[in-house]
């Protein structure tokens, strides 16, 4: 018993936040942030718009697309790192919208590679128990991002993607191979720093300190590709398969600089690479569904063809992913 990905989902907020508007507000030259990063706009979600509401977008649409009966998806995972609420979690309140009446649910915070445990999680549910999983990744970073921080504003956006996976009588199909990793001697390269059980919100707290700070971005970028290239390595090794066996490269859109110097280190052509930064950003753990939805029918992919997903994120966690049609 295998899995597949049945559809693939997203949502965007319609509002653009092109380069020009933040390069005026932080004194940046024109150019200066597609240059930098790659990205030329980015979307942000509208006044009153919540985390919950895109990723049930998204969610619709994956479902509405094959017109999936909703009565048989056994669970929801929401991998996000800005719920609705701190308490409760957000998936209950996303399979309810959904429909999704005997489904089990849960968040997963994972950073930027939230989605790939998602999947991971997913695919082993849809194995043992034979019921479809509803995987929604979804960020809402407009509202957790400091303004005048340049290194984190620039890159930034909300966007939610979905995939629906399901049982599959082929036992290869789905996830091939797998390496998840982590490096928590890099645990503050990225953070928020207050609102947690470390430090918890206070009448005094300095509003920055509830916003995401990036401490040292060029250490985030090397040990990044390090991770994403390394756990790629592994997972096509577990899986005893070369990057000759893959059809297309999916990897976390962080920003174009780490995506390169992942695609060179790797050896992929850019016709294998499937990419969403230049026009919505990096939205942490949704980029790569995301990018999978955006691509679903210019670069669809058949039964049997190998899809490499690698992320990096906040912790440090990540990882890579071999997943076969």
């Amino acid at each position: 018993m295998g899995s597949t990905l049945l559809a693939t989902g997203h949502y965007v907020p319609e509002r653009r936040v092109g380069n020009a508007e933040l390069e005026a507000r932080l004194g940046l030259e024109d150019g200066w942030i597609v240059r930098r990063t790659g990205i030329r706009e980015r979307r942000y979600a509208a006044r009153g718009e919540a985390l919950s509401d895109m990723a049930v977008a998204a969610g619709e649409m994956a479902l509405s697309r094959i017109g999936f009966d909703r009565t048989r998806i056994g669970l929801l995972i929401l991998a996000t790192s800005t719920p609705d609420h701190l308490l409760p979690p957000s998936a209950p309140l996303v399979a309810h919208r959904l429909g999704l009446g005997g489904a089990g649910g849960i968040d997963m915070a994972g950073a930027c590679g939230g989605f790939l445990h998602a999947l991971t999680f997913a695919d082993a549910f849809a194995r043992i128990h034979h019921k479809p999983v509803l995987v929604i990744a979804a960020n809402l970073l407009s509202r957790r991002t400091n303004p005048d921080e340049r290194a984190s504003v620039i890159l930034f956006a909300d966007a939610a993607g979905a995939v629906l996976v399901a049982p599959d009588a082929r036992r290869t199909a789905g996830v091939r191979g797998v390496h998840l990793a982590t490096d928590g001697a890099s645990y503050d390269l990225i953070q928020i720093p207050e609102g947690g059980s470390r430090r918890p919100f206070t009448a005094g707290s300095d509003p920055s300190a509830t916003l995401m700070h990036i401490r040292d971005g060029r250490a985030v970028f090397a040990k990044a590709v390090a991770m994403m290239v390394e756990s790629s390595q592994k997972a096509l090794a577990q899986a005893g398969l070369g990057l000759a066996d893959v059809r297309y490269c999916a990897p976390h859109q962080a920003n174009d600089r780490i995506i390169g110097a992942v695609q060179r280190k790797l050896g992929l052509p850019d016709e294998r690479m499937l990419s969403s930064v230049a026009l919505y950003g990096n939205s942490s753990a949704a980029t790569i569904p995301l990018t999978l939805s955006l691509n679903a029918e210019t670069a669809s992919l058949k039964p049997g063809d190998r899809l490499l997903m690698c992320a990096a994120g906040a912790g440090l966690t990540g990882g890579a992913i071999v997943y076969e049609m």
